[in-house]
């Protein structure tokens, strides 16, 4: 139910696209929305990453690594890298509040480190010890904290203060602070090639968007709130913006 939801929002914000937008450079020379007060830069950068850094470096050597790795060895890694994470999983389900999420993430970095093999094999999900995933940039989105100024970094894509503020933060959690920065910057890569070959079948909608960068940033949001509200949606507040897009719609068409 909460992927046919989040599924839901993504659509509306293609649609919301398609009928908001006249033409790409009419797009561009808006500027209100509220959360991309920068947007005039973000959209310069959204061209390098999107025109140059994917198309010529990305997307070839994630083609690359999914033709010469085989699935269980792309499995592994990502295991791996996810089992690095779960300490910090475990500290911002206690900062949340999440007694339940701290337990289950202690024991599944303590069994995927040890029966797992360094988290290479996720033995923990076999024993019903799903993953709970909290970031310090949820924790501060629970606290009531807002995102700030939507950003579009080089190479790291849409981000805002909070996130990248709490990415820091994670970043500083055990055992990231002891590894070595080769283990780190590798870990680094790793999760970008899986999160990167993760959006090649979506690519058909991104690319008949009128307003790539517009759609991005909409469903960016959106996951971001789904994330922090745990997969809580407001039915009214879903409603609503299918109410407004229907609207748009009936103006366009």
């Amino acid at each position: 139910m909460r992927n046919l939801l989040f599924i839901l929002l993504l659509s509306t914000s293609f649609l919301s696209g398609c009928a908001s937008t006249s033409s790409p450079v009419d797009k561009k020379a808006q500027t209100s929305d509220p959360r991309d007060p920068l947007e005039s830069v973000n959209r310069v950068m959204w061209d390098f990453n999107y025109d140059i850094l994917d198309r010529f470096i990305v997307k070839p050597a994630t083609k690359g690594y999914l033709a010469i790795t085989p699935k269980p060895v792309r499995t592994g890694l990502i295991n791996a890298v996810d089992n690095l994470e779960e300490p910090a999983n475990m500290l911002n389900n206690a900062m949340q509040g999440k007694i339940d999420g701290m337990m289950t993430s202690l024991a599944r970095f303590l069994v995927n480190s040890t029966v797992g093999v360094l988290g290479v094999f996720d033995v923990a999900s076999a024993m019903d010890l799903t993953v709970k995933e909290e970031d310090f940039g949820q924790t501060l989105g629970s606290y009531g904290l807002q995102t700030g100024p939507y950003l579009m970094l080089p190479a790291r894509g849409p981000t805002d203060i909070r996130s990248t503020t709490g990415d820091v933060v994670d970043g500083l959690m055990f055992p990231m602070n002891v590894l070595n920065s080769n283990v780190t910057i590798l870990s680094f890569v790793i999760k970008g090639l899986d999160a990167r070959a993760s959006l090649m079948e979506r690519e058909a909608a991104l690319d008949n968007a009128l307003d790539p960068y517009g759609f991005v940033k909409n469903a960016y949001f959106q996951k971001l709130e789904f994330e922090v509200n745990d997969g809580v949606i407001d039915e009214d507040s879903l409603l609503d913006e299918f109410d407004d897009i229907e609207s748009l719609l009936d103006e366009e068409y």
